[in-house]
């Protein structure tokens, strides 16, 4: 039997109405996609997590029972999920578009809609996922698992362990802790942490980072307040150390401060 050539691209339609959730599964199962269907809100933020990384591509209506759309869309990137979300609503005010964007959307498609331009945007947009699927730097080596201290983490699985204790990992957790792994002791600039793990501009202004590595203290340091392995580094920027040896005066020991702003 024959794959079908969309066979490994997952979409997540998030949809109360069961007619019209059926039908844009039906159609987007015949153009050979694998799709799973969300009730409300809570049920697709579930699935999500269920799945770090494999979900494609969300649509997603806005008036849902439980939770928003809107809610939805900005619990989505605020875990740090990149795949693009589509909205697909009745609402009609220019307003209403504007706050998807704004929650993070990137498209907005009005109801009810015509079928063929559905389904090229939906083209478009995993177009998208896949040119912003991080590119692997060809000087560094991929890695799989790695272990610092009483961690231990499984980048395939977005898995990791701690004294034997299992910890789920979002994308961008697994994608940060990743490029800090594989540039130990190494003091990384802001900048470059944009650029390569969110990327953004270097010079964009934003918290993200400090939020951050306060979720990965706060996992990962037995004293989160004394951090030993994830350090900021005053006015230079951040630094994995994965002996716990601290040995720059100049670390920043305020994590708190930062985690406050998670």
């Amino acid at each position: 039997m024959t794959m079908k050539p969309n066979a490994d691209t997952h979409i997540l339609v998030v949809e109360d109405e069961d007619h019209l959730a059926m039908g844009i599964r039906f159609n987007l199962e015949a153009e050979g996609y694998q799709v799973s269907v969300a009730e409300d809100g809570r049920m697709a933020l579930r699935i999500a997590e269920e799945n770090p990384g494999r979900v494609d591509l969300v649509i997603l209506d806005l008036m849902l029972p439980g939770m928003s759309g809107y809610a939805v869309c900005e619990t989505l990137r605020s875990n740090g999920e990149d795949m693009p979300i589509l909205i697909l609503s009745a609402r009609t005010l220019s307003e209403d578009r504007t706050r998807g964007f704004d929650v993070g959307a990137d498209q907005y498609m009005m109801k009810p809609f015509d079928l063929d331009e559905f389904l090229s945007r939906v083209k478009n947009l995993l177009s998208l996922r896949r040119r912003r699927q991080p590119q692997k730097d060809a000087e560094q080596e991929l890695v799989h698992q790695y272990s610092f201290g009483e961690v231990e983490i499984d980048f395939d699985t977005f898995q990791a362990f701690v004294d034997g204790k299992p910890i789920r990992l979002t994308q961008l957790e697994s994608k940060l802790l990743h490029y800090f792994v594989t540039h130990p002791d190494r003091i990384i600039p802001k900048g470059e942490l944009l650029r390569e793990v969110w990327e953004m501009p270097a010079n964009v202004s934003t918290r993200a980072p400090d939020q951050f590595i306060a979720r990965l203290r706060k996992m990962f340091e037995k004293n989160k307040s004394k951090p030993k392995h994830f350090i900021t580094i005053r006015d230079a920027g951040y630094q994995f150390i994965p002996n716990g040896e601290v040995t720059n005066e100049e670390a920043e020991k305020k994590p708190e401060t930062d985690e406050s702003e998670a």
